[in-house]
């Protein structure tokens, strides 16, 4: 008998324990994360991975539009193709630290982080490298892949009484030219803007990025540093004495380069406030497709115009990669 009894409160608990597990299933409701609350989740990254490849491509091609001349996908895998016929690879597939981003990124890598356009008022944390990440076959095919292939696209920017080296390809060396012509006559009448800009401390420097091997953006000739104080560079300062000159620092310094389409290195976690980088691509990101789009628009929706160009390059995207999910 009491065999009996045990048996019917085990099938009972038993059956109580099966109707738990199949309502959880079917509401995803868990706490711990149901299986259909997994699948959905699985779902909307896959979608938001091809929505923000195809973001990437796009911003690439309006920022180098003499540069890249199509898209096409092989195997899963999508690729740019530069007007030199090379082929650059998207997204590698590889899982990378920050420090092989840096030595090894692909575009996807580079494309990642949404550089903040928006004012900062507190140093970045010490993992966000939005801007340091670079494909240097990339912009090899652009400014150059050799000392001598970048020296011959470099043209002089007049700041003040001197002369300045800068890659003149893909309007770098007008667009700083468009900063020098905004900053001076401010810098006129604003004393602190003076001394933060400068003496200019340099632009074209064929060296490598300290404690690496790999070229800087300077060695392409399309960065510059303005006036060097010890209190700019994170290698030369404490974090608490970096944040006390950024809380000084003239915003519209970073205004003006940020409209021609300069990155600041004051707004990496490895902070560099003196430095500022042309990169069009990254602007081109923050200011269009900084968020993930609405429901039911497209995947281009937030572009603020639209011609037979755009249309082209979205067209071109779309049938590349229409079989990426």
């Amino acid at each position: 008998m009491l065999r009996n009894k045990i048996l019917i409160i085990f099938l009972c608990l038993i059956t109580i324990l099966f109707f738990a597990y199949m309502i959880i299933c079917f509401t995803g409701k868990s706490n711990n994360n149901a299986p259909i609350a997994k699948m959905t989740i699985i779902q909307e990254e896959k979608s938001n991975y091809s929505i923000n490849m195809k973001r990437d491509i796009l911003c690439l091609m309006l920022a180098y539009p003499q540069y890249i001349t199509g898209v096409e996908s092989k195997d899963q895998k999508v690729y740019i193709i530069m007007k030199s016929g090379n082929r650059i690879i998207y997204d590698d597939q590889n899982i990378k630290r920050n420090e092989e981003k840096i030595s090894n990124a692909d575009l996807q890598d580079m494309m990642n982080y949404v550089y903040p356009i928006q004012d900062i008022k507190e140093l970045m944390p010490k993992n966000n490298e939005s801007g340091l990440f670079r494909v240097h076959t990339f912009y090899n095919e652009i400014y150059g892949e050799t000392r001598n292939q970048i020296e011959s696209n470099l043209v002089h920017v007049k700041i003040k009484n001197k002369r300045f080296s800068f890659n003149k390809n893909n309007n770098a060396a007008n667009s700083l030219k468009n900063v020098i012509n905004e900053l001076i006559p401010l810098a006129q009448n604003r004393k602190d803007i003076n001394r933060f800009v400068f003496p200019v401390s340099g632009t074209y420097s064929y060296r490598v990025v300290e404690g690496t091997n790999l070229l800087s953006s300077h060695a392409s000739g399309t960065s510059i540093d303005l006036v060097c104080s010890e209190k700019d560079y994170w290698r030369w300062v404490s974090r608490k004495d970096g944040q006390t000159r950024l809380d000084i620092y003239p915003r519209e310094i970073v205004r003006i380069f940020e409209k021609n389409n300069f990155i600041w290195g004051g707004k990496w976690g490895d902070f560099d406030m003196m430095h500022y980088e042309y990169r069009p691509e990254l602007l081109l990101k923050s200011r269009y497709f900084s968020t993930e789009p609405k429901q039911g628009t497209p995947w281009h929706n937030g572009l603020p115009y639209s011609d037979s160009t755009v249309n082209g390059y979205i067209k071109l995207i779309d049938e590349a990669c229409y079989n990426i999910k």
